[in-house]
């Protein structure tokens, strides 16, 4: 599909931060052309459409962080968003449980981080209370948050762009970005003039931006669900408490939109930027994984739970085991296999892994390039982010 006029502002990747960010430029500037580039057949095929669906309240985050403030104000647009275009949503509670005694503090830190980011009616309360709300669960203690929503992201980003294109945006499919110069945005066999280029490529971003400290490491996530005559036993959201040292939530327990739950998920290196198989690999990703000095350096500082999340991955036994801390009466014949996504995570040279949104600029470039959870629930107030970055440019 050709182009009906060169527009001022191109932006790659169709997933929901590359839509949001589009939506939010034509609101601003209704007479801006806009293309979306995607180098596959339809939208929100790799991190958005694989989604587990959780719209995040921001009570993992630091108060003041890109991801706090992001996942506060995009959560408010989400939501007003999907009931304008009534997109599957539900309401539904969360709980964070401690299991070990050893849990406790940080449970209470993250209670101060919810309360400093504006949570409604989040606390602590005791394992008699947790048995109350998720008679099935096992807790000490747990951090209560009675106002949580699931919601299909796919849904959501096809909402997105329909409204592009009844602004006169444009979204082209099979059309791959290779890189950006100047005023030109190069594709396999073409080019687009641009005044602005916005890479949100995702997977991807790294290769599109040049001057920078950050590589893609790919992770998939693998997920479980539970068999339907075991779903009723989980009500909400039931999360372990996160290991402060890593970007990941630990396996939970998901409710989904669809009346199915998921269980999940592993976190796994993969061999491939979209490994969605234990046994894809991609010679040119491996290469840059293996020659990427931070890499190395990540694998040093944390090769223990590096180890111990691919033991996970091949063990169903050890994975339930770790299930069974949340909610015990979960057996092994209630899990079958689930779905898969990749979680695209920036790392520094130092090894150490980006735990907060990161944008970087290069000339009529804006390069996105860490956006992982909670992106999706942030998308409308990141692609607002964006949006204002590129207004001047154009």
């Amino acid at each position: 599909m050709a182009m009906r006029n060169p527009p001022n502002a191109v932006i790659a990747g169709a997933g929901i931060v590359g839509l949001a960010a589009a939506y939010q430029l034509l609101k601003m500037k209704p007479d801006l052309k806009v293309a979306v580039l995607e180098k596959e057949s339809r939208i929100a095929l790799h991190q958005t459409g694989r989604n587990s669906g959780v719209v995040h309240t921001g009570v993992y985050y630091k108060p003041g962080s890109l991801k706090a403030l992001n996942c506060i104000a995009g959560r408010r647009e989400l939501l007003a968003f999907a009931s304008e275009e009534s997109i599957r949503c539900r309401q539904i509670h969360k709980l964070i449980v401690a299991t070990r005694s050893e849990e406790t503090p940080f449970l209470r830190e993250l209670l101060a981080r919810g309360q400093a980011n504006g949570i409604p009616g989040i606390r602590l309360i005791s394992k008699e209370e947790a048995k109350e709300i998720e008679p099935a669960v096992n807790a000490l203690e747990a951090l209560y948050i009675p106002e949580c929503h699931i919601i299909d992201y796919k849904e959501v980003s096809e909402a997105l762009a329909r409204r592009i294109r009844q602004a006169g945006g444009e979204i082209i499919f099979d059309t791959e970005v290779i890189g950006a110069e100047g005023s030109s945005v190069r594709c396999k066999g073409k080019e687009f003039p641009a005044d602005v280029f916005i890479n949100c490529a995702g997977l991807h971003s790294d290769r599109l931006a040049r001057a920078t400290d950050l590589k893609i490491l790919p992770f998939r996530g693998e997920y479980y669900e539970l068999a339907p005559e075991k779903r009723a036993v989980v009500r909400g959201l039931i999360y372990p408490v996160p290991d402060p040292k890593f970007p990941f939530l630990g396996v939970h327990l998901t409710p989904m939109v669809n009346g199915k739950v998921e269980a999940g998920p592993n976190a796994v290196l993969a061999w491939a930027r979209e490994g969605y198989k234990k046994t894809d690999f991609n010679v040119r990703d491996l290469k840059e994984i293996f020659s990427y000095a931070g890499f190395w350096n990540m694998a040093s500082k944390y090769w223990r739970a590096g180890c111990y999340e691919m033991l996970r991955s091949f063990s169903k036994k050890l994975f339930l085991r770790d299930l069974q801390r949340l909610v015990p009466s979960i057996e092994e014949k209630d899990l079958a296999q689930g779905g898969v996504g990749i979680r695209a995570q920036a790392v520094k040279r130092s090894g150490a892994l980006v735990d907060d949104f990161a944008f970087h600029e290069e000339g009529r470039a804006i390069h996105v390039l860490n956006a992982p959870s909670p992106a999706a629930t942030a998308s409308f107030s990141i692609g607002r982010t964006i949006a204002n970055k590129a207004m001047t440019k154009v």
